[in-house]
């Protein structure tokens, strides 16, 4: 049935995507960047939606009120695609932080550069540090958000890895919040699988974190230990023990 499910939604994701791309694309480039924002997420509405009503997804979305009115840097952990779609709804005009082989794919990457994003070179980490702080700082003082995966790729449930601090340094030099999201998307959308799983699928937005005054790391642990306590109550899978609390004192 799981089968069955899941190549109903990506016929469904595919379809969309190509009407998207016909209708969407061409008046998007004339359109003014906030505006460009709506008409080009009428496709994320369509997949949260038609991932809830053909997967079997029930959305448990909790805290929204906890988004501040002027830009934030959000920080949220990354399993699969699903919270990449969603995220884009949280807090829109928001602008993510991305790998730039996404921009290469025919439709979507197309759409994604109209929404200027962050597009960074993996193979080339110190000028990608560089593009996060420069580029990040001048989009929140256009008014723009940020998102930001710290993990810098996707994690799979039952997995932790290292966060990065740029999303931190950003925040805390441009003076604004940073607002940590935490999900269990992966449990229902595999990162490496195709076929997709009905169940619970929970989000937490969380309070914003203040940055004035502090340093970026005292930020990040603040973040990294709301998302871990928040994955730690969501997840179906056990959350791992970081490798140093496994370590004799």
């Amino acid at each position: 049935m799981n089968t069955l499910r899941s190549l109903l939604f990506y016929l469904g994701y595919f379809l969309a995507m190509v009407v998207c791309g016909v209708l969407f694309l061409p008046p998007a480039p004339f359109l003014p960047l906030r505006s460009r924002y709506r008409l080009l997420n009428l496709y994320n509405h369509f997949i949260i939606a038609w991932f809830r009503l053909v997967v079997g997804v029930r959305y448990d979305i909790r805290g929204r009120e906890h988004l501040p009115d002027g830009p934030c840097v959000i920080l949220a952990n990354h399993q699969c695609e699903w919270e990449t779609v969603y995220l884009q709804l949280l807090k829109p005009p928001v602008c993510t932080v991305l790998k730039k082989e996404l921009l290469n794919i025919p439709i979507f990457g197309w759409g994604l550069r109209l929404l200027h994003p962050i597009a960074l070179d993996r193979s080339r980490p110190a000028r990608a540090m560089k593009q996060v702080l420069t580029q990040g700082k001048r989009r929140l003082e256009e008014g723009l958000s940020v998102l930001i995966f710290p993990e810098g790729t996707r994690v799979a449930p039952g997995s932790r890895r290292r966060y990065n601090k740029s999303g931190a340094v950003i925040a805390c030099r441009a003076g604004v919040p940073v607002v940590p999201v935490a999900h269990n998307a992966g449990e229902r959308w595999p990162g490496r699988h195709w076929v997709k799983n009905p169940g619970r699928l929970s989000l937490v937005v969380g309070e914003p974190i203040p940055t004035e005054g502090r340093s970026p790391e005292e930020v990040l642990a603040e973040t990294e230990a709301w998302i871990e306590a928040r994955l730690a109550e969501v997840s179906e899978v056990p959350r791992p023990v970081r490798e140093e609390a496994r370590q004799p004192a």
